[in-house]
């Protein structure tokens, strides 16, 4: 069976995936101010990397290639293997046309990975991981490293950022209150209207919000169910999907996970689609 794979976007990439707002937020993360004119290039992977959330956006600018990942739920500690398979998929599309085998050194833009962290669990302002802390043999001479920067973007962490970009302020603020709101007893779907309609009124993304509110409903929806639904997942055999998709192919893991978290009953069609980015239509035939 041919699987329909249907990749949905987050606030994060909808609100951070133009040019105008990645210079914005990667010249306050590097505390630097970019001239107008610089060079950007946007080329996110519309993949199955992160799979729990497209959160993620890739560019190169200053001739470096960043991806650059919000997350929501409880830190992976795979980022670094998860950011190493995602850039050699990000070289091979940059240099598709180029020819690797030739004497010369090709030169290529430096890697850089960044995660900003939203999540509800207590973290430092920032972390580094690194990909060689998985490794079996410890102590040897490391052939291979990659290192994640991840920095602590939850209300009153990391202010020196914040403060230089207005955008992610105001986004950090926005996301705060839903989930104020959610602890104060609120439905998902009445912290999430409340909210939309407290910063337009305060001016807090009012332009994003006008003109992307329903699109932005129905992503937090899909984002805040996230995490309890990949859990269930992940118990009912979401992940040895995915190494059986590693194994013989990804859409035959991504189909294999579906059938699994079907045949158990713990979620429903909409629900696995939300999970997995598959059409709600490919899920009810199999």
């Amino acid at each position: 069976m041919k699987t329909n794979i249907q990749y949905k976007n987050s606030v994060f990439t909808t609100l951070f995936g133009n040019e105008e707002k990645i210079i914005e937020l990667y010249g306050a993360i590097e505390g630097k101010v970019f001239p107008d004119d610089v060079d950007v290039q946007i080329n996110t992977l519309t993949g199955a990397l992160f799979l729990d959330r497209l959160n993620d956006v890739s560019f190169t600018i200053d001739n470096k290639l960043v991806v650059l990942v919000e997350h929501q739920a409880s830190l992976n500690e795979n980022m670094p293997l998860r950011c190493l398979l995602y850039i050699t998929r990000l070289y091979e599309q940059i240099l598709k046309s180029k020819n690797i085998y030739k004497k010369s050194l090709l030169k290529i833009p430096t890697p850089e990975f960044i995660v900003l962290y939203n999540g509800a669990d207590e973290y430092p302002d920032k972390q580094k991981l690194k990909l060689s802390d998985a490794f079996k043999i410890q102590g040897k001479e490391i052939d291979l490293e990659l290192t994640v920067k991840v920095f602590n973007i939850n209300k009153g962490h990391n202010i020196e950022i914040t403060k230089r970009s207005k955008t992610l302020d105001d986004y950090i603020f926005f996301i705060d209150r839903i989930r104020g709101n959610l602890k104060s007893g609120m439905t998902l779907e009445n912290a999430i209207t409340e909210s939309i309609k407290f910063c337009i009124a305060n001016g807090i993304m009012r332009d994003f919000l006008e003109t992307n509110g329903s699109e932005v409903t129905n992503m937090l929806f899909v984002e805040f169910n996230m995490d309890d639904a990949l859990e269930v997942a992940r118990e009912e055999g979401f992940e040895k999907g995915i190494e059986k998709g590693l194994e013989k192919g990804f859409e035959e893991g991504i189909e294999k996970a579906a059938r699994n978290l079907k045949e158990s009953g713990a979620l429903s069609n909409e629900q696995i689609s939300q999970v997995l980015g598959l059409a709600v239509e490919a899920i009810e035939g199999l």
